[in-house]
């Protein structure tokens, strides 16, 4: 065969590849988000089945991705996470309601009111209540208070007005406690529904969360272009199931955590520890847990990054503590020891539960958890950041076990810029761990996941260093071979 028909017939290859394959993976991922998030789905474990499908999809358009033309990469990588997003924000809240908080809290605070003040039942501010999160409840026969199921287009709230004690129904969740955010995170709440009117819904939120993962999309390409990695690799961000549904659907303010360390540790590569510190404080502040996020960013002038990141955290607060004091605690408090993050039981501390019992589960992790983040505050340097902040985060997660996916919005950016693709293995277990239904066999199932996820971590870890040593003596053999040329 002639060089010129190879060459045809590589072409040709391509061509279907980038512009047959390509397209039809891709609407194979969004006509799997739009099952995935639908209203009135019937089939109770669709999320499950959609998400496991909508991983192996990914994976085939980001590896039909790499015949794109590098120089158009970019451009398809954004254009494929706004049309998903399109589809993501085409539908309510799939399967959690925790903007429905975000809006309330947003909607008190244009009232110039400080949303730690009262809690959403509070009758007190009643004539700020949107008909899209409140409606008048109903009594059922044991005279507790009912609501219709999708009263809301997302999870409904049976509870009571206070004082009256009348039934409510409301799309927030724990209505009768005070909110849990940070004041980063207020301010953002307060920012999005600033912008819209009182009767805006959860599309407000949608479309920000859409905007966020865009810019997160944007700044992965960046980082991978100053390391010299493949830009293609951002779409893992950009496409995935699980960014499109926790990210843009549920639009959790967790992207907004993300965004916020990955701006850092850029900053920090950029040679800015003060402006790294500044956006790691407004991270932390955002949603506390980014705090985790620190010992790899501790390795370029770390004073200068301490002090700045808390002057950061302090001045954000500080608005709110002058109206509110110690409220600005909020639920916080409850909310660790409703999680068992105090106390013994759930899946909390999964792994650690394997091996011990009562508080030494948490004694253990803890242990484990510091060695784990003295380890990654020795071997940061600016050539791994990434890989430090990916095992960081990661191994956190997995000890920690929290049963909320969307921890994950801040793990995944540092797996696409480290390639330490068996982390992904945390995320879904994450994701099985809340998807799945209670029953007498889930704890089982729990850390069974968690064990699946700890053993690919382990595992890949175990592949690269071989890989490493095998270069290395590769390398080692080189330089002591004999030159046949000398005498």
């Amino acid at each position: 065969m002639s060089l010129s028909a190879t060459e045809s017939i590589r072409t040709s290859g391509t061509r279907i590849r980038v512009f047959v394959l390509l397209p039809l993976a891709f609407l194979t991922s969004a006509g799997l988000l739009w099952w995935m998030v639908v209203p009135g789905n019937p089939l109770e474990t669709a999320q499950i089945i959609a998400t496991c499908l909508s991983w192996l999809a990914l994976i085939a358009a980001v590896g039909l991705l790499r015949h794109v033309p590098p120089h158009q990469v970019g451009a398809v990588v954004i254009a494929g996470t706004v049309l998903l997003g399109l589809v993501a924000v085409s539908a309510p809240p799939r399967t959690s309601n925790d903007s429905a908080r975000y809006a309330w809290d947003g909607i008190v605070q244009k009232s110039g009111i400080s949303p730690y003040s009262y809690v959403p039942i509070d009758e007190t501010l009643s004539s700020l209540r949107p008909g899209w999160l409140f409606a008048p409840g109903s009594a059922g026969p044991d005279g507790k208070p009912v609501c219709a199921k999708d009263l809301f287009g997302t999870e409904s709230v049976a509870t009571s007005g206070y004082p009256s004690g009348a039934p409510l129904c409301t799309a927030i969740n724990r209505p009768y406690v005070p909110t849990i955010y940070p004041p980063t995170a207020e301010i953002y709440f307060f920012s999005v529904r600033s912008a819209v009117p009182d009767a805006a819904g959860f599309l407000a939120f949608q479309v920000a969360s859409l905007l966020l993962s865009a810019a997160m999309a944007l700044m992965l390409l960046r980082a991978l272009a100053n390391r010299g990695s493949p830009p293609y690799l951002a779409a893992v961000w950009a496409w995935s199931p699980f960014v499109q549904l926790e990210a843009v659907n549920n639009a959790h303010v967790d992207v907004l955590a993300g965004v916020l360390i990955l701006a850092a540790g850029m900053l920090l590569l950029g040679g800015n520890p003060i402006r790294s510190g500044v956006a790691f404080g407004a991270a932390v502040a955002t949603k506390l847990i980014p705090v985790i996020a620190a010992p790899a960013l501790l390795w370029r002038r770390p004073a200068r990054f301490i002090t700045a990141a808390s002057a950061t955290f302090a001045l954000l607060y500080l608005p709110y503590v002058a109206i509110a004091g110690v409220g600005v605690l909020g639920f916080l408090p409850g909310y660790l020891k409703e999680e068992n993050y105090s106390q013994s039981g759930g899946i909390r501390f999964g792994l650690a539960q394997l091996v011990s019992a009562g508080p030494w589960t948490q004694v253990l992790s803890a242990a484990v958890l510091a060695v784990v983040a003295l380890g990654v505050l020795r071997r940061t340097h600016a050539g791994d950041v990434w890989e430090q902040q990916t095992v960081m985060i990661g191994l956190t997660l997995l000890i920690v076990s929290p049963n909320y996916p969307w921890y994950g919005l801040m793990l995944l950016p540092f797996i696409v810029l480290s390639r330490r693709w068996e982390y992904v293995g945390v995320i879904l277990a994450l994701d099985v761990i809340y998807m799945v239904p209670a029953g007498p066999w889930s704890e089982s199932l729990n850390q069974s996941v968690l064990l699946l996820a700890a053993a690919a971590v382990a595992g890949g870890t175990w592949l690269r260093r071989r890989g490493k040593l095998r270069l290395a003596a590769l390398a080692g053999l080189k330089t002591e071979a004999p030159d046949p040329a000398a005498p």
